[in-house]
This record gives structure tokens, C-alpha cells and sequence, in this order.
């Protein structure tokens, strides 16, 4: 395989893991709900991202640099709610959902 198939698959998937968070981010901002978000898991995924995109850079690889960085960032969005709107009590959620 050259190298041009090797970037085009690493693209590929890239755009496909990363336009997964979408839909997530769409949500939240949406219903401000954020309860079902586990605090811990995006705190090591955001975290895992970031280091991901470190080492991208470090070695080239533009499909991993851009991907991670971009999934790196929509986690952190999504951190960044979670820790915000997690704060609102469950009644503060129900009348932000329904306005």
C-alpha cells in the first residue's frame, strides 16, 4: 500500500471518529442535559485526545493531529458543559428542557 492510500484511510477514519461527537455536542447544547455524561470517562478521553495529538505532531502525521485535535477539542466542549450544567439541579434542568 503507498503512503498516499496509508494517509487517505487514517483521514477517512478520522473524519468518521470525529464527526461522531457531533450529534453528542448537538444535544447537550440542545437540552442542556447533561447527566448521563460521565465526568471521569471525558476527563481521560480529552486527556487521551490531547496526548494523541502531541504525538502527531511530534511524528507528522497530519491524519492523527487533525483528528485528535478536533475530537480533542469537541470532548473538551462537552467536559466543559458537563461541569458547567452538571452544577444545575435536576429541577433546573427539567425547566431549562422544556423552555
Amino acid at each position: 500500500m503507498n503512503v498516499f492510500s496509508t494517509e487517505l484511510i487514517g483521514m477517512v477514519a478520522g473524519i468518521m471518529t470525529t464527526s461522531a461527537f457531533l450529534p453528542q455536542v448537538y444535544q447537550i447544547i440542545k437540552t442542556r442535559n447533561v447527566t448521563s455524561i460521565s465526568l471521569v470517562m471525558y476527563v481521560i478521553f480529552t486527556t487521551g485526545a490531547a496526548l494523541w495529538t502531541v504525538y502527531g505532531l511530534i511524528n507528522l502525521q497530519l491524519p492523527v493531529i487533525l483528528a485528535n485535535g478536533i475530537t480533542a477539542s469537541l470532548a473538551l466542549i462537552i467536559l466543559i458543559l458537563k461541569v458547567k450544567w452538571g452544577r444545575l439541579s435536576l429541577s433546573d434542568q427539567s425547566s431549562t428542557i422544556v423552555s
